[in-house]
């Protein structure tokens, strides 16, 4: 779907032909989202938009800033957690975020829902009046400037994450546990692909270096470059996190096999003793005065038993005495 509408100081005008949105006095912002192949071209043609341009929108490339003569293309990218398609865990998903700035003209492009700029739209058919007196370069800051926010919306959702993870390696060290810190860093190594680019690309608009982005708005720009600056530390800082309760894991880990071990190990030690008794006891040779005279004893049987018994238990004692169990 493509919708056009035209804005100065003193109104906001919808058209429904892109040629008259155009020609129109004011700032012609059209916006395209789900449109075919057919229907960019149009909007392509309209504004002198290099084919090149568009698919790169629609190719997954990483956000930038590219100038051409007439035009400066920014490529961000919206990015949400939700639910694996092969799995259940969450994932980072993105979507692209075209914007052409010209002169006195702006296009959007997006292959699916971007309500980043839904709600500028909205604001410029409302009459706000910052966006109202200000040219396509403002208009594109506060695109980029909502879908930065939205940035540190899904951060806070990965450092509940973190904290749930936190907490849960300290005493469970079930496979479960490691899947959770194996998920979170994948969400952050996506988000730190998704991030370090776009800071990139919004430096190149802090700088002024397009010939669309008037001065006044170089400083909104740089706004949203140090916004970017610090969700870059905060990935890091998250990252640290997460590889910290990673070594948590595997030491709790090894320190509940070293229990595990060293209850095994006294287990096989008390039975040293009582094997060699019963491994000499078991050679029942016949009855000879060189042949183990106490077999004939009555009570041998239970005097064996009674003596493996307290060797046993004694050395059950010692061994508990030793914190060994």
């Amino acid at each position: 779907m493509t919708t056009a509408l035209v804005y100065r100081a003193d109104e906001v005008t919808e058209y429904d032909d892109l040629a008259a949105a155009r020609a129109a006095r004011g700032t012609t912002w059209v916006h395209a989202t789900g449109a075919d192949r057919a229907e960019m071209e149009r909007v392509a043609d309209a504004f002198g938009i290099h084919p090149l341009s568009v698919e790169d929108v629609f190719n997954g490339v990483r956000p930038k800033t590219e100038e051409y003569d007439d035009y400066t293309l920014v490529v961000v990218k919206r990015a949400t957690l939700r639910g694996g398609e092969t799995t259940f865990d969450e994932e980072i998903r993105d979507v692209p975020v075209g914007i052409f700035v010209g002169s006195d003209w702006l296009v959007t492009l997006t292959p699916g829902p971007a309500d980043p700029i839904d709600r500028v739209r909205e604001a410029v058919r409302s009459g706000d009046e910052r966006l109202l007196h200000r040219g396509a370069d403002f208009t594109a800051y506060r695109i980029v400037d909502v879908v930065v926010d939205e940035y540190f919306e899904l951060l806070d959702e990965i450092e509940d994450d973190i904290e749930a993870v936190e907490d849960a390696v300290t005493t469970a060290t079930d496979i479960e546990t490691l899947e959770a810190i194996n998920s979170v860093r994948r969400e952050l190594l996506s988000f730190r692909k998704l991030a370090w680019p776009t800071r990139e690309a919004v430096g190149v608009l802090a700088r002024g270096d397009p010939a669309q982005v008037d001065e006044e708005t170089e400083k909104y720009f740089r706004d949203v470059y140090d916004h970017l600056v610090q969700l870059v530390d905060l990935t890091e800082t998250y990252r640290d996190l997460a590889s910290g309760a990673r070594d948590i894991y595997l030491n709790t880990l090894s320190q509940s096999t070293n229990e595990v071990m060293k209850v095994l190990t006294v287990v096989a030690t008390i039975f040293i003793p009582l094997t060699f008794v019963v491994g000499v006891y078991g050679m029942n040779f016949g009855s000879s005065p060189y042949n183990m005279p106490e077999l004939a004893w009555p009570y041998a049987y239970p005097a064996v038993m009674v003596g493996m018994l307290l060797v046993a238990l004694v050395m059950l004692t010692y061994f508990r005495g030793q914190d060994y169990i």
